[in-house]
This record gives C-alpha cells, structure tokens and sequence, in this order.
C-alpha cells in the first residue's frame, strides 16, 4: 500500500522512530499500528455539532456506484479493504449498522483483538466495540450470538413507538435498548446524542446503505472512509446512501487517500 494524498513532505521529521517519511509513500505492507494511526479519531472535542461523538462512515463502493453484488460487500472487497475494516472496528467505541444489514450480512458481536488491547487500554474503551442495531419493525433474531453472547452489550436503538413485545423480547435476550425518537423508527440524530450519552463517543457505521443515507439526511456523518473498487457491476445494486436527499449537496473535505491494488482508500471529512 502507498499513500497518495496528503503528499509526505520529505523534509519533515519521520513520523515514528521507525518509519521514515520515504517509507511512508512507498508500496508496501503497512502494520496494523500504521493503519491506526492513518485512521485515528480526531484529538480533542470530537464532534463541532456539540453532539459529543464522532461518526464515521465505513463503505466500499465499485466504479459504477454499487455498494453491493448480489446483496452482499464481500465481492467488491479485497484483503486490504477487510483489514482497513477491521482497523476502523479496533478504534471505535460502538459499530452502528441497520436491522437489514445485521441479516445479510450474518453480523456477530465485535471480537477483542490483541493488536489494538494497548491502545484501547490506553483511551479508556472496552476490550471490543459494542455493536448497536438501529431498527423500527425489530424484527431481529434474538437467540443469535449477537445479542446472547457479546464481550460487550449490543445495543438495539428503536423509536419509543416500537412494538412493546419486540423491545421486550430483545431486553429478555439481553440486549440494552435505547429509544431515540418519538415514533417507530430512531431519529439518526437522536441515535448519535443517546450513544453519547453512553460514553460511546468515536461511532462507525458500516451501513447499510438505507441507515447511512438517513444519517446523511440528517446531516449527522462527520466522516466517511470510502474504499473504491476497481470492479463494475452493472444491474441495480444500491449506492453506498439511500433514502431521502438533501435540500442542497453537503460538501466534504479529502482527509487521505492510500492505495493498493487498484484499490483507492478514501477519508473524507465534513468541511468546517
């Protein structure tokens, strides 16, 4: 892997007593340190909306714009896209993700790693990230390992109208539910302060498209690590956003861009 932008500037100081500015540009495996520092939460007041929290967004997307082949990322994903996956997951404190993604993609609790114990150690997190499903109908599984068998408490966010049975059935199987909103469905700001709340503060999402258009919407994303695949697909696959637009386009500002393979590793940030 290679960094494109920012441009290195070779006449700074290395950025680590063992890795030079050269190192940094040139095509080669970066360690899973390499990849934390790249994609580490901002230092200071996370959030310029006064939320409290930091979410990202973590999508692949291919050439033509889908998010998706045949229901699933995996196709359209490489090795490296699956290790800046699981890099973002080792410093977050919560992954949040839609019911229908949880379905498709066969979610299972967040896993401790080893190589980031240290650094979570250090910022006060969990061993693993929570995982918090967002959902209206909460039509979920309860018996799955999800919610029977975390390292840490998943989370189902819903609105205060859900089905009171439903919310009970996932309390009963062990998950902590969180209202934010007044109907069925959780307000995407909502969700963000009510994790907050929670000292769930650096937030990830990874979608699906349907949840990651609503916090777009809503003008809550704050950031946006986008992998973009040298594959087409053609047919009608979702974009990496759905749902409502937006009055006027929101702009972003380019963070990063690592890449390998083909494979162009993309940060954006909301412009302040």
């Amino acid at each position: 892997m290679r960094r494109l932008f920012p441009v290195t500037d070779h006449t700074a100081a290395p950025t680590s007593a063992k890795t030079s500015p050269d190192e940094v540009v040139a095509d080669r495996e970066w360690s899973l340190d390499e990849l934390a520092d790249a994609y580490a939460y901002p230092a200071g007041p996370l959030d310029p909306a006064g939320t409290g929290a930091w979410l990202r967004a973590n999508m692949v997307s291919t050439l033509d714009g889908a998010a998706q082949h045949d229901g699933r990322s995996q196709p359209i994903s490489n090795a490296t896209d699956m290790r800046i996956f699981g890099t973002l997951r080792g410093l977050a404190d919560a992954v949040v993700v839609g019911a229908e993604t949880v379905r498709q993609e066969g979610y299972r609790p967040a896993r401790a790693r080893e190589a980031f114990a240290a650094r979570r150690a250090a910022a006060g997190q969990a061993p693993a990230p929570a995982i918090v499903v967002v959902s209206a109908s909460l039509d979920l599984d309860f018996s799955l390992p999800l919610f029977t068998a975390p390292l840490t408490p998943t989370y189902v966010v819903t609105g205060a109208a859900a089905s009171s049975d439903r919310m009970a059935a996932a309390r009963a199987a062990g998950a902590e539910v969180v209202t934010a909103g007044e109907g069925a469905g959780a307000d995407p700001a909502r969700v963000v302060r009510a994790l907050a709340e929670r000292g769930l503060t650096r937030l990830l999402t990874e979608g699906g498209p349907r949840l990651l258009g609503q916090f777009v919407a809503a003008q809550a994303l704050d950031e946006l690590c986008l992998t973009v695949s040298p594959m087409l697909t053609a047919g009608g696959a979702q974009r990496i956003a759905g749902g409502p637009g937006l009055a006027a386009p929101e702009r972003f500002v380019l963070a990063s861009i690592l890449e390998e393979a083909g494979f162009l590793f993309t940060r954006y940030r909301r412009g302040l």
